[in-house]
């Protein structure tokens, strides 16, 4: 190994390190002292639930682990957005599980809180997989009921979503095991089942002190709204459990009697390993956003048997496209390429730039694994489109929208893996989020915006001169450099993975060596849903 790579490797297994740091304490939720106090009530973590709920012996992943972090500060903060979703296997079944976490402010609504919600129901709705609440929630945050409360994105999507889900025949199972209050209250009674957790689980429009307030009527919770009160007298309730664990074995059995349906399809065969070594990523992704490497160095550390079957090899070589296969499942590959390669007119050094060759390559690779219903892997980084008169004069305008076309009206399940730069319009044509991938995942290396801190706060400087300039304030050297300074630090902030991850941008921040899990989980749980659209272009024809 030469020195580079190990300086490579250093690099990004600190990053690793970092990551892992962090999941570490947002797995803490509200803290500590919260979660005995949790505990003392005699109620199960929202993390201990999800983990009692999924099988022991299969994979799971977590999305927006990172929601909410360094968000409302003034208010406390919202680890993971107060709320933990997973995607695993209950009795063998794909299912989605969106737990609250009640020691982050009672498990109440931050607008990041609906945001993960729905993102949960949207990944319930897109790939047919039974969705399972386990609520625990004091309803929306009320000091910032205006983010939270009347939009066509807020918390009253999560119920008009649950009476969609339900006419789309997808399973939805509520367990009541803390705190339902209010509109909140709507979640589990518009589910196809819902299950209480007696002494500790409660529903109700308003409480004891809201009612005696409103109407004068003085009634303790437990009484309006317990779990003998819904199980035996309101009929709202379907199934009482004695306590967390018996509410969560109540539903696998439930789901373990769901009926199979029709699959989509997608072909598997049996798995194989890398050939090459995966532990190689961290030395070949270099330590520079800048540097070259060649991705199809970090493709053969990923696909099975480190065989990637090259489409159209020598035309359009800034994107690679081919097939391959993760985990025994088929799927079509576009990546950015980041080396100098050779070709016919000299050398081109392609550091994730699209030219108009590249676009029109993908384009009708994208098309091919849509005829053939092979899953896309999108492995991203990019810096854009190529500019100049040349590209212009080329029609890059033209055969990048054709690409954009491509990616947009592709029906196979798309999955985006973020290994470096997401820049502009490269992070459209290259299925940023915007684009409808059933999950979006970055690396620790990963950088999104509209451009790189270096070029936007060489612009910004440009104008905020200019500004400063028109005000009679003289601008010398030094000045410059802390002006040019401050703006990079600020933007470098906004461009990382974890700015990103906290906005739910992307579903995760992953280790390099988690990606075949989890484009593997992805297609099994797009194979539950049928393809029932065609592709099409429109007048855009490839």
């Amino acid at each position: 190994m030469d020195l580079n790579f190990n300086k490579n490797e250093d690099h990004n297994k600190l990053k690793l390190s970092e990551l892992k740091k962090r999941l570490a304490q947002i797995k803490l939720g509200g803290g500590k002292t919260r979660i005995e106090k949790h505990h003392a009530k005699g109620k199960m973590t929202a993390r201990e639930r999800i983990s009692y709920l999924l099988d022991n012996d299969a994979d799971s992943i977590e999305i927006g682990a990172f929601a909410g972090e360094e968000m409302y500060q003034d208010h406390g903060g919202c680890p993971s957005g107060g709320v933990v979703v997973k995607i695993g296997h209950i009795q063998g079944k794909p299912c989605v599980v969106v737990a609250n976490d009640a020691t982050v402010k009672a498990g109440a609504w931050f607008p990041i809180t609906g945001k993960k919600n729905l993102r949960a129901q949207e990944i319930s709705i897109e790939n047919r997989l039974p969705i399972i609440y386990l609520v625990d929630s004091a309803g929306v945050y009320l000091p910032m009921q205006d983010e939270i409360f009347p939009d066509k994105e807020h918390f009253g999507r999560i119920f008009r979503n649950n009476a969609i889900m339900s006419s789309m025949g997808i399973t939805q199972i509520s367990a009541v095991m803390g705190s339902c209050v209010a509109g909140g209250a709507y979640l589990p009674i518009m589910s196809d089942e819902a299950l209480i957790v007696d002494k500790t689980g409660s529903i109700f429009l308003a409480g004891s002190y809201l009612v005696k307030a409103a109407i004068g009527e003085s009634i303790d919770n437990e009484t309006l709204g317990g779990a003998t009160t819904h199980s035996e007298i309101s009929g709202v309730t379907d199934y009482k459990a004695k306590d967390d664990k018996d509410a969560l074995a109540t539903i696998k059995n439930i789901v373990g009697k769901i009926g199979d349906f029709e699959k989509a399809g997608f072909n598997r065969v049996a798995p194989k390993l890398p050939k090459e070594n995966q532990q190689d990523i961290y030395g070949i992704l270099p330590k520079s956003r800048s540097d070259q490497y060649n991705m199809l160095e970090i493709i053969n550390r990923l696909v099975d048997d480190s065989d990637f079957e090259q489409y159209k090899q020598g035309y359009g070589q800034s994107i690679l496209t081919g097939y391959a296969r993760i985990n025994g499942w088929a799927i079509g590959i576009v990546a950015n390429q980041r080396k100098v390669v050779k070709t016919k007119k000299g050398e081109m050094q392609f550091g994730g730039v699209i030219y108009s060759d590249s676009a029109d390559k993908a384009t009708r690779f994208i098309a091919n694994c849509n005829q053939k219903k092979i899953p896309l892997v999108f492995l991203q980084d990019v810096t854009g489109f190529m500019v100049g008169s040349k590209s212009e004069h080329g029609g890059i305008i033209k055969d990048g929208a054709k690409m954009v076309n491509a990616v947009s009206n592709s029906v196979v399940p798309k999955f985006t893996v973020v290994i470096g730069n997401s820049y502009g319009a490269g992070n459209y044509a290259m299925c940023g989020k915007a684009y409808d991938p059933r999950l979006i995942v970055a690396w620790p290396s990963a950088e999104l915006a509209v451009m790189s801190g270096n070029s936007a706060a060489k612009v910004l400087l440009q104008i905020e001169k200019a500004t400063l300039e028109k005000k009679g304030e003289t601008f010398d050297a030094e000045k410059e450099k802390a002006l040019f300074s401050a703006i990079k630090q600020r933007y470098d902030h906004q461009i990382s993975p974890y700015y990103a991850a906290a906005r739910l941008w992307t579903d995760a921040i992953i280790d390099p060596l988690e990606t075949r899990k989890w484009i593997s989980m992805g297609i099994e749980a797009a194979d539950q849903a049928p393809i029932k659209k065609q592709f099409n272009m429109g007048l855009l024809q490839v």
